[in-house]
């Protein structure tokens, strides 16, 4: 079901496939049981591959869903209990985040503050201690770049699941409100 739901929720563009699947992976972890918004919403994109209007698919895939015993109450609560995982993952993302901050770039940057502690003591001993401030210097310089390198991998994994995120729920939000107007 991941792979439908995978096509169905990825198919904006721009969005990142990594973050489509996890988020994926999490709806269908979290799939209640018997036919529900998830289902629903495969209903849909089975039709919107017919070309058939918005308003047509969505009384039609309820029509067929309701024989089954899913009413517009249900669809709506299980949209909810969908939005909740969606919250749900993007707090562990950020806490997974906050994580590779500290481990990537914070302790870097501690690193950096002892170093020039370290360069402002060996500078008072200037005559001995000329080559250990060098050295110690490029090794500032070089975890520079990683820092500016780690913010930028971080800020756009960051920006890619964000992105994501939103479109997913921007869609889930579009069709509960669809679901409000049409059903």
């Amino acid at each position: 079901m991941q792979q439908d739901l995978t096509e169905i929720f990825g198919d904006t563009t721009g969005l990142d496939s990594k973050s489509i699947e996890s988020l994926t992976r999490a709806l269908e972890k979290n799939n209640l049981p018997g036919f529900d918004y998830l289902e629903f919403k495969l209903s849909l994109g089975r039709l919107a591959m017919m070309n058939m209007p918005e308003e047509m698919s969505y009384k039609s895939a309820y029509a067929t869903a309701s024989t089954v015993g899913l009413t517009k109450e249900k669809l709506l609560t299980t949209g909810q209990h969908y939005r909740k995982v969606l919250f749900d993952e993007k707090e562990q993302f950020s806490l997974a985040l906050q994580g590779q901050l500290q481990k990537r770039v914070n302790n870097k940057q501690e690193e950096v503050l002892k170093l020039k502690a370290q360069i402002q003591a060996w500078q008072e001993q200037i005559v001995n201690l000329q080559n250990q401030i060098a050295k110690s210097q490029a090794t500032i310089d070089d975890a520079g770049n990683q820092i500016d390198a780690e913010m930028k991998k971080i800020q756009s994994t960051k920006d890619s699941f964000e992105h994501t995120h939103q479109s997913i729920m921007n869609q889930i939000e579009l069709d509960l409100q669809n679901i409000q107007r049409y059903l």
